[in-house]
């Protein structure tokens, strides 16, 4: 099995295998304690890094393509597939406060980000960087915009250094905030939605927690990720004089899954996708998301996080602290409560 010319199943077997170990563990919980205490989506994606950190160089090569495409191809139909679960009617019932939560909070985060950037040094391209992938999708946003304003290969490395890693933190540390900030199941799918970087990273922060936060989080989320594209226009209409090059066609800012998603979720809401079809859709969902998880995992390189500059790294937490705390504050004043 191959994708874009690469052997893709040592890799995905290997990714397989570690989501049927998170499985098992999260069961052997179970039966332990009554409930799992670690989930086995975030079991996978702390397998996958484990994997990943251990394995030696030439394994780790052999096997980066199948995990690469466990935790894009695979993800995405998993995504896709969490539309039949969603019912709209329920998770917009917070109305226009959300949405002005959601864009309110993109575009704070844009300018903060670049702000802060620009405040301690950073390069004008790469403090634009930093500040679309904090506000957006992370890598996928740096990467659709990096042609468009001309950014050097180093200024796009050095924005998604840390990434992955922080990403990871989230998903570990975000769920700790519910009690402190005393937020519904609700509100929290509103943070995480907010606050994580890439879908499946929103996806394993917010699910184990509950599955409204989950569908809360994962439709914030992909409102973010639609809000890629106006963003991308704005660069390209911002540096224009830079020679950079535009994303061309629909799929470059309506990504397949995420109209997937919304087109099932539109038809679960409507009563058009019966239960016998939405429950295994679901079901399915979610064995391809734990599989998306460990590979998701396996590309974190914790060695790389000392590869990054310490301003850069400052850029990224800071933008990400103030977007955490303007969703927090907004959540209260717009008086969201799902």
């Amino acid at each position: 099995m191959k994708a874009d010319g690469r052997v893709v199943g040592p890799g995905l077997i290997a990714m397989v295998a570690l989501a049927a170990v998170s499985l098992a563990l999260a069961r052997v919980e179970e039966a332990a304690f009554g409930q799992a205490l670690i989930e086995a989506l975030v079991l996978a994606l702390l397998l996958g890094v484990l994997a990943r950190n251990v394995a030696p160089a030439g394994a780790v090569q052999r096997l980066n393509p199948g995990a690469g495409y466990a935790a894009k191809q695979v993800l995405e139909l998993g995504v896709a597939l969490l539309g039949a679960g969603v019912s709209f009617p329920e998770i917009l019932r917070a109305g226009p406060a959300l949405l002005t939560l959601v864009i309110g909070g993109v575009s704070a985060c844009l300018l903060v980000g670049y702000l802060a950037g620009r405040g301690l040094g950073l390069q004008v391209k790469l403090s634009v960087l930093v500040a679309v992938g904090n506000a957006i999708c992370g890598n996928s946003a740096i990467a659709a915009v990096a042609p468009v304003i001309r950014a050097e290969k180093k200024d796009v490395a050095s924005a998604i250094g840390l990434t992955a890693v922080i990403g990871v933190c989230l998903v570990l540390g975000l769920p700790l905030l519910i009690v402190p900030l005393g937020l519904s199941n609700y509100q929290y799918g509103v943070l995480a939605g907010m606050s994580v970087y890439a879908v499946p990273q929103v996806v394993a922060a917010a699910f184990p927690v509950s599955q409204l936060s989950g569908d809360v989080a994962t439709l914030v989320k992909l409102t973010r990720v639609l809000l890629l594209g106006p963003v991308v226009v704005l660069m390209g209409l911002l540096f224009r004089g830079e020679g950079g090059v535009a994303r061309k066609g629909v799929s470059a800012y309506l990504p397949w899954f995420v109209a997937a998603f919304l087109l099932l979720a539109a038809a679960r809401s409507l009563g058009l996708l019966p239960d016998a079809l939405a429950t295994p859709a679901r079901d399915v969902s979610r064995l391809l998301t734990i599989l998306a998880m460990a590979g998701l995992g396996f590309g974190v390189e914790l060695a790389a996080v000392r590869m990054v500059g310490l301003r850069v790294g400052v850029a990224v937490i800071a933008t990400l602290a103030f977007l955490a705390t303007f969703t927090v504050v907004l959540i209260r004043v717009l008086g969201i409560q799902g």
